[in-house]
């Protein structure tokens, strides 16, 4: 019986064969303190081609309203009256903030 030699995977090809196939990495990080537990994270990373998420039943950037170009899409008029409401409440806090200082200056 013949044995066959690999020939070296470029990185190319190792992505293919993760977004062909899918990759799911999982993992628990558990931080105690004499017993107590006082942080825990989940880690759960899926990769993987559009073509796989959806085989398996992911597809979130369908509903998502900014990953989405359907009717429920953010508009760029939408888009332009959050931007100027995001600077409107920016300024009105930095006013605030000036003014406080102003005020512990003033004592």
């Amino acid at each position: 019986m013949p044995i066959e030699q690999r020939q070296p995977q470029g990185l190319v090809d190792i992505l293919d064969k993760i977004l062909d196939k899918g990759l799911v990495v999982a993992g628990d990080i558990k931080v105690s303190l004499a017993n107590v537990e006082l942080l825990t994270i989940q880690l759960r990373l899926v990769i993987c081609s559009i073509d796989k998420a959806e085989a398996i039943g992911i597809n979130w950037w369908r509903s998502d309203r900014f990953y989405s170009s359907g009717p429920d899409a953010v508009t760029a008029a939408e888009y332009a009256a959050l931007s100027s409401r995001v600077a409107q409440l920016e300024q009105q806090l930095s006013e605030k903030t000036l003014s406080a200082k102003a005020e512990r200056k003033g004592r």
